[in-house]
């Protein structure tokens, strides 16, 4: 399945696995990835035998360290057409998938690294990584969608000091604060992470998807225009083949044998 010069592809029991894979360089972004990440969310992870995606590095020291600032050397450069062109599509993406998507944090996922976590529906961090929000170190301001997602996860004062201050973010506090559901040992990660990914796949995707689209959507709404789209998306909902799967599995006193559809 691998064709990829920078990431590792792979799919079993409908999770694809996505490794970030340039472990000499703390799993940075350069331009080849980028491109090969907008791809791989843009196609193989909509495929529909693809029903979890979960997003890696490879090694044991980093999820991904961020932009490759040896490719961006130039001071000329424009970062506002880098982030239009390659990291702001990505994170749309990630977040318009109707498919769950777990960070698998094995390691450091510092700057556009920690925005592209912070960006999946849920995380489970190693007990050995950290997160970090590096910007301010080099003179920049968070992007790739940091300053949405960190005042909603971890609340506005909390997304301030770790912007602000480009502190280390440990796992404790990471989950403490509402960063990570869940942190596991180094050795423990990649199972428990992996469990997840199949219990969500073996559920009614379907819904799941529909549960992420509307949580989106109760980002930028009202409670009374939420309830309306919330509506609508449960009359979507039990159309499906597995709302009539659980149904019949309910009244059959069986386990439901759900099919994403």
């Amino acid at each position: 399945m691998n064709s990829h010069q920078t990431l590792l592809c792979s799919s079993s029991d409908g999770i694809l696995t996505v490794t970030m894979n340039r472990p000499e360089v703390f799993n940075a972004l350069n331009e080849q990835m980028k491109t090969e990440l907008n791809a791989v969310f843009a196609t193989d992870a909509a495929a529909p035998d693809v029903r979890c995606v979960v997003l890696r590095g490879a090694g044991d020291r980093a999820f991904c360290s961020g932009q490759d600032l040896k490719e961006h050397g130039n001071a000329s450069r424009s970062l506002r057409e880098s982030l239009q062109k390659q990291y702001n599509p990505l994170i749309l993406k990630i977040r318009q998938l109707e498919k769950p998507v777990i960070a698998m944090i094995n390691g450091v996922a510092a700057g556009a690294g920690c925005s592209l976590a912070l960006a999946c529906d849920m995380r489970f961090m190693s007990a050995s990584a950290k997160l970090i929000e590096v910007f301010i170190r080099i003179g920049l301001v968070p992007d790739s969608g940091s300053h949405w997602f960190l005042p909603r996860l971890a609340g506005m004062a909390r997304a301030f000091e770790y912007a602000a201050t480009g502190r280390d973010i440990g796992p404790e506090e990471a989950e403490r604060a509402g960063l990570v559901n869940a942190v596991a040992q180094p050795e423990a990660l990649e199972a428990e992470t992996m469990s997840l990914a199949r219990t969500l796949a073996s559920g009614p995707t379907r819904s799941i998807g529909l549960i992420k689209r509307t949580l989106n959507q109760a980002m930028i709404s009202d409670l009374p225009a939420l309830l309306e789209y919330e509506a609508m998306m449960q009359e979507i909902a039990s159309r499906t083949a597995d709302h009539r799967e659980g149904i019949a599995a309910f009244l059959e006193k069986r386990k439901a044998r759900f099919t994403g559809r």
